[in-house]
């Protein structure tokens, strides 16, 4: 690591000149099977957004269609109002200041590093382009390695190659396809951190396709949350995670513990208590959803009857698992501090009504 990168500084980036992109009721498909269904969404210049979902939900054909890649089969893409892509209009992905980052980061393996840096700068002269490529290097933190080959880096720094290829151009508007996947956890960590660093630097408007919930809301202004090709719910990390639009929302960003009632008068009655209906959710068959860190442990006669069956150490946390009268799967805890519980023992569990989500039995 450079003595710059120990001190936590960091090259500045020259900003682009961000862009808005929309989308305005996009929709394609392949041989007739659609991917991407009745789509709007706008994104401010400089924002970075995460097209969340799993894999096959349309995410990364939203992205291709953004890059140019694909056309849209009905609606149209709109480049600061300037129409870009429609069933009559089509500009080609490079007179669209597009910078990809790929799932695979494609680099060239017979050019060096820096050379890889300088394929997108071809229209300036060959010694302006070697400058701006190491300039490009130096802000990743990688222009020690310029000389090197791609196959030399680790899988981390081949990332950020790529990241400075992408950005060399100083693109407008940035697009990353699934970019940490292929890293282990601990170095994902990292680079997603130096990333989200360059990206803020550069102030690019950018669109990072994950299936990864914690990783968008790491990332994200906001996050673009896609079901079979379709936006289910958009907003920052915070409402998508604290006010699911429904059960399956919920379900994807944390695992859930849930819980029938009947809702009746603003209240339902559960097996793990009695809390408030939120209002739009009909009096009615309810499921309470009461995430891990929500369940509370105490002594036996504190809360709902419970027998613990596991207990597990995570580090930080541990995970607890307890039966409880009336829930026919075990109720999951995770909590800072087990204290004395172990297999076995009775106890008493409750749930944290601030961390009590419910939904009508419907959406389940």
């Amino acid at each position: 690591m450079s003595a710059r990168a120990s001190l936590g500084v960091r090259a500045r980036t020259p900003a682009a000149i961000p862009n808005r992109l929309a989308f305005e009721d996009v929709s394609l498909s392949y041989g007739g099977v659609p991917a991407v269904r009745n789509v709007s969404l706008d994104i401010a210049p400089g924002e970075v957004v995460c097209l969340l979902g799993h894999s096959g939900c349309g995410k990364t054909s939203l992205l291709r269609l953004a890059a140019g890649i694909e056309r849209p089969d009905s609606g149209r893409i709109l480049l600061d109002g300037r129409e870009i892509a429609s069933r009559t209009t089509f500009v080609p992905p490079e007179q669209r200041g597009v910078g990809l980052v790929f799932q695979d980061f494609a680099l060239f393996p017979h050019l060096t590093n820096l050379e890889n840096v300088m394929f997108g700068l071809g229209a300036l002269p060959r010694a302006d382009a070697r400058a701006e490529a190491r300039r490009a290097l130096a802000r990743v933190d990688l222009e020690e390695v310029a000389l090197a080959y791609p196959h030399e880096l680790s899988g981390g720094q081949q990332q950020r190659v790529a990241l400075a290829r992408a950005m060399a151009p100083r693109p407008g508007i940035l697009l990353l396809d699934e970019p940490f996947s292929g890293l282990d956890r601990r170095l994902r960590d990292q680079v997603r951190a130096d990333t989200l660093a360059v990206l803020r630097d550069a102030k690019a408007t950018s669109i990072v396709v994950t299936h990864d919930p914690e990783e968008a809301m790491r990332l994200a202004d906001r996050i673009a949350l896609v079901r079979k090709g379709e936006l289910v719910q958009v907003g920052p990390p915070a409402e998508l995670y604290r006010g699911p639009a429904d059960l399956n929302v919920a379900r994807f960003f944390c695992e859930t513990n849930e819980v029938p009632g009947i809702a009746a008068g603003g209240r339902v009655e559960t097996a793990l208590g009695t809390f408030a209906v939120p209002p739009g959710v009909p009096d009615g068959p309810v499921v309470a959803v009461v995430r891990p860190a929500g369940i509370r442990i105490g002594p036996r006669g504190c809360g709902r009857p419970g027998r613990i069956l596991d207990r597990r150490f995570l580090g930080e946390l541990d995970l607890v698992e307890v039966m409880v009268e009336g829930i026919p799967r075990p109720v999951v805890a995770r909590l800072r501090d087990a204290g004395e519980a172990a297999r076995g023992q009775e106890v008493g569990v409750a749930a944290d009504p601030a961390e009590v989500l419910v939904f009508a039995a419907t959406d389940a």
